[in-house]
């Protein structure tokens, strides 16, 4: 199979854990020693390095998950993601730097549809042990810099 189309089967993989749910399942979509962060536009373009949520290894975000089911109160609400064609912006050591843009609509419990969030995922990606790729980092760049006071689930 050729790098996009194993991108897309990544990307896909992850969007599919977020919309059903299936939060357990996310972090084993990164490398063990991995970056994950969202940010905004306007951050990134002025250089300031601080994200929204921030994790520098898949530990950290099993315990967001595990925060996530356990700890935090919110709202009850789903995403669903929309997530366009992976760009291979080139070779980094033996992984990709990629970019893929995202739409997120936030569904709340009374079925309340809006724009969650639209952006693009900044990502390198590395095959791991087993040949399949993973996240070594994926920083989630959102165009808006407006979040509601808790941004509970993952991008």
């Amino acid at each position: 199979m050729d790098l996009t189309a194993r991108l897309v089967e990544l990307n896909a993989a992850y969007a599919r854990a977020l919309d059903n749910e299936e939060f357990e399942r996310w972090p084993a979509l990164f490398a063990e020693a991995c970056l994950y962060k969202v940010t905004t536009a306007e951050n990134v373009a002025r250089g300031l390095e601080a994200g929204v949520m921030y994790a520098d290894s898949r530990a950290m975000l099993e315990d967001r998950v595990s925060a996530l089911r356990r700890v935090n109160i919110y709202e009850r609400q789903r995403y669903r993601h929309i997530v366009g064609l992976p760009y291979v912006m080139g070779a980094e050591g033996d992984g990709h730097r990629v970019e893929t843009p995202f739409l997120i609509v936030r569904i709340m419990r009374d079925g309340t549809m809006s724009v969650f969030a639209t952006g693009c995922y900044r990502d390198l990606v590395a095959a791991n042990g087993a040949g399949a790729l993973s996240f070594r980092e994926r920083v989630v760049v959102c165009d808006g810099g407006r979040f509601d006071t808790l941004v509970a689930i993952p991008f």
